[in-house]
């Protein structure tokens, strides 16, 4: 497969190891309602917030959206990464240059985009999907960056966005679309998604609970075959006779007497046939409903013009096309915030995130988006539960503090708690609560040790990760050495002072009286600690594997 190149490209293919965990610092003067929902508001650089968000909520994630900057170079660069190569280092605390004065700030764009697609990926779940805003600027090397780190064949599409701005300009070419670029881990655990196009009118035949159409199809790939109806077959209506016929299909040898919606005796139709298998399925049911191959209840009925007609059972209309319209604008979003009492450049419009939050199914889903900016999409999460009555939860990660305290934050708490808009009206709230966190000092010191501040849950959560790969799960985080199990493994942790003794050669060193004080585990055991001073035979024995601390836990 093709794979793009740039200046730069090998020393940011790596970065995302090279960044240290962090640890999360709370802010409960900035939280909202009942922090304990499981939404939150982080306030940092992105790269460093996703690292530290991992151990965390690794593959737990079901939707992500994010709204990069679209490098049009008419802006400042915001996202300085310390990468430790010359080259980048020059480019990367620079300021984007103008649009027609460089070349390299596409360069620049793809450092910066990089490693945050790969951390990214690491939060999706199996059966996540990611949704990116991009315009021509970028589309073409967002593509193809995508298709490297997720794979081409991972692509759902490429949404087309009619804006719906306002075009009143002298160019002479108005522009009025964006794009959304769409991946999914497994592409073949994405379900039809259950919405229909924001366009399609409300009379819409799409919109019923129903789908209904003749299996009656004549061609090559559909040979003329004999169908026996056999008596008792359901008719959609009360009475009457289809006469016996040979010059329309299906073709009846008979005539075909109805009662009571049943036919009165059997009778053969021959014609070619677009689901007979599921015909067949049917009759063999007993004429109870069969599933079609993707999962739909499906009867069948006569016609009284004689068709045999499918009935598809539908719990929700799935109606998705590659261009999205009518779900508002940069301009229409400015104005609803301005109503709140913000004022933010290019807000993405809350209806476009929702539209894309449901093409998801799980409507207790995870939503992730590292590019906050307003807080659009923490807005769309909590209209969108209020609308379903969904149990989504959101993270939302944004780098600069005064937007992140006074207009995501604020956004979202009058989202939820509601607020008076420029009008002095009461706009109710839909409920819902948030933590607020900063990025505080990384997990170990210059010298490699774990820093003094680092508690028991904090360091655990890093030793299951590195030991797993997986985050620890919330319920397990207890006051107790044994982590948890995986895959057949008992994970530990000997840290301050967790069975009790302070000591510096205390209960952090693994000895006998310590390893008889250990929650019992049948199985073998990883036991991470600061020591051990138990022989090789007895730890082989006792079915142990050792990891000292800080050594062997993760440090980026």
């Amino acid at each position: 497969m093709p794979t793009l190149n740039w200046i730069g490209k090998e020393a940011v293919v790596n970065h995302h190891q090279q960044v240290p965990f962090h640890l999360l610092k709370d802010v409960p003067d900035l939280a909202c309602g009942n922090p304990g929902e499981g939404n939150l508001i982080v306030r940092g650089d992105n790269l460093v917030a996703l690292k530290a968000l991992l151990p965390y909520y690794a593959g737990q994630v079901k939707c992500i959206y994010i709204d990069p900057p679209y490098n049009t170079g008419n802006e400042g660069w915001a996202y300085n990464d310390n990468v430790n190569s010359p080259v980048i280092r020059e480019w990367l605390g620079k300021v984007v240059g103008k649009e027609g004065e460089t070349l390299d700030r596409h360069d620049r764009w793809l450092c910066m985009m990089y490693p945050r697609l790969v951390l990214l990926k690491r939060f999706l779940h199996e059966e996540g999907v990611i949704f990116v805003s991009i315009d021509d600027d970028e589309v073409h090397h967002l593509r193809a960056l995508m298709d490297e780190i997720f794979g081409y064949k991972k692509r759902l599409a490429t949404f087309v966005w009619r804006t719906d701005g306002n075009f009143d300009n002298q160019a002479k070419i108005k522009n009025c679309h964006e794009y959304v670029l769409a991946y999914a881990i497994s592409p073949e655990k994405f379900s039809h998604p259950r919405v229909v196009d924001p366009s399609v009118g409300a009379g819409s035949k799409l919109h019923k609970p129903f789908i209904r159409n003749t299996i009656v199809k004549n061609g090559i790939k559909n040979p003329v075959s004999p169908v026996t109806l056999p008596k008792g077959f359901p008719a959609d209506f009360e009475s009457g006779i289809i006469p016996a016929r040979t010059n329309a299909w299906p073709k009846y040898a008979t005539d075909i007497v109805v009662q009571d919606r049943k036919i009165m005796q059997a009778t053969i139709g021959e014609s070619g046939w677009s689901s007979k298998d599921h015909l067949l399925k049917f009759i063999d049911n007993k004429f109870e409903p069969v599933l079609d191959t993707k999962g739909q209840k499906t009867r069948f009925v006569l016609t009284q013009t004689g068709a045999i007609e499918s009935i598809k059972e539908r719990e929700q209309a799935s109606h998705v096309i590659s261009v999205i319209g009518g779900v508002g604008s940069t301009q229409s979003q400015s104005v609803e915030l301005a109503e709140m009492g913000f004022s933010f450049p290019f807000p993405k419009p809350v209806d476009l995130i929702k539209y894309l939050l449901v093409m998801h199914s799980d409507p207790d889903g995870l939503i992730l988006d590292s590019f906050a900016g307003s807080g659009s999409t923490g807005h769309a999460v909590l209209k969108q539960n209020a609308e379903d009555n969904g149990n989504r939860r959101f993270i939302l990660v944004e780098m600069d503090d005064h937007i992140a305290r006074n207009v995501t934050t604020e956004r979202v708490r009058r989202v939820a708690e509601g607020y008076a808009n420029a009008k002095g009206e009461h706009v109710e709230g839909f409920g819902g609560g948030f933590r607020y966190c900063e990025l505080g000092e990384p997990l170990f010191d210059e010298h490699g040790k774990i820093r003094d501040s680092v508690c028991f849950a904090d360091l655990a959560r890093h030793v299951y990760f590195t030991e797993t790969g997986e985050p620890l799960p919330r319920e397990r985080v207890s006051k107790s050495a044994l982590l948890g199990e995986c895959r057949g493994v008992g994970i530990y942790l000997l840290y301050n002072g967790i069975l009790g003794d302070k000591s510096a050669n205390g209960g952090n060193v693994l000895t006998r009286a310590v390893l008889a004080q250990l929650p019992p585990f049948d199985g073998p055991r990883v036991i991470y600690c600061a020591g051990c001073l138990l022989g090789r035979d007895r730890l082989r024995a006792e079915n142990i594997i050792v990891r000292q601390t800080p050594y062997e836990i993760k440090v980026s």
